[in-house]
């Protein structure tokens, strides 16, 4: 099935409008005020952003209380994707199950206008050109999903999923809420199978399972962020196949108690 692509289309139209190749270093206050759209940081009370659509004027409110950056941008830009794709939204409230790319069962929930607001915020933050542009010919892994963090300001999270919607490199995602897997997601090359894990937990010897057992703790730094696996840990052999070696990069948010974790092959 052909992925909508309203969101990103549209981000690129609007890239294309302004005559810009991306917006990194841009703040979002003055990105919105080039639509005429008013752009306000203050305490939300529970939800991250809301979008008001007046007769004259339309106001974007990001909860001030976010403790990075990268994710008050994002929260922006997805405000800013339904006012360019959702005239019919007047008043509209985004929270973390609405505004994640990792808690997709809860924004299809929600219906197609979240998924069509992330992908917007995906390409106006990571244009697809520049973001390929800039991989071209560096090594998958922690070091690159940090270096594009950097590079385009945005969170680990977002570049992880940007790079999965891109199909850049063959990997394997995995996203875990309160100890079990809630959704998972291959690139298309990756040619690994596992059955469906949604809803239980992560395999016993894999490294996501360590930092559930730890209580979503970081415990493993610099080069050890990537640690070694075999294959069999998350996925099928053929009886004819030869255990071989994967590595398993995990992303925990101890607040949330979520995981997120990333495996490819060595």
């Amino acid at each position: 099935m052909r992925k909508n692509q309203k969101g990103n289309n549209k981000a690129k139209e609007i890239l294309q409008q302004i005559g810009f190749d991306e917006v990194t270093e841009l703040s979002m206050k003055d990105l919105l005020a080039g639509f005429d759209v008013i752009y306000i940081e203050e305490e939300l009370n529970g939800s991250d952003g809301v979008i008001i659509r007046g007769k004259s004027k339309t106001i974007i409110k990001v909860d001030i209380n976010i403790s990075t950056l990268q994710r008050k941008r994002f929260v922006a830009a997805h405000e800013l994707g339904h006012f360019f794709l959702h005239d019919k939204l007047e008043f509209h409230l985004d929270d973390e199950k609405t505004l994640s790319w990792n808690r997709l069962e809860e924004v299809h929930k929600r219906g197609i206008q979240e998924i069509e607001a992330n992908d917007f915020a995906g390409e106006l933050l990571m244009p697809e050109q520049v973001f390929r542009d800039f991989i071209a010919r560096k090594p998958f892994g922690p070091d690159l999903i940090k270096e594009l963090s950097e590079r385009f300001n945005t969170s680990l999270t977002s570049v992880i999923f940007r790079m999965l919607s891109l199909e850049i490199a063959p990997f394997f995602v995995v996203f875990m809420a309160d100890g079990v897997v809630r959704y998972w997601r291959k690139t298309e090359d990756f040619k690994c199978y596992t059955n469906d894990i949604t809803k239980i937990q992560p395999p016993e010897f894999s490294v996501a399972k360590e930092y559930i057992n730890s209580n979503y703790e970081f415990i493993y730094e610099g080069a050890e962020k990537t640690q070694s696996i075999e294959k069999s840990t998350w996925f099928k052999l053929n009886d004819w196949e030869e255990d071989i070696e994967f590595n398993e990069y995990c992303l925990p948010t101890k607040k949330y108690k979520t995981l997120i974790s990333v495996i490819w092959e060595a």
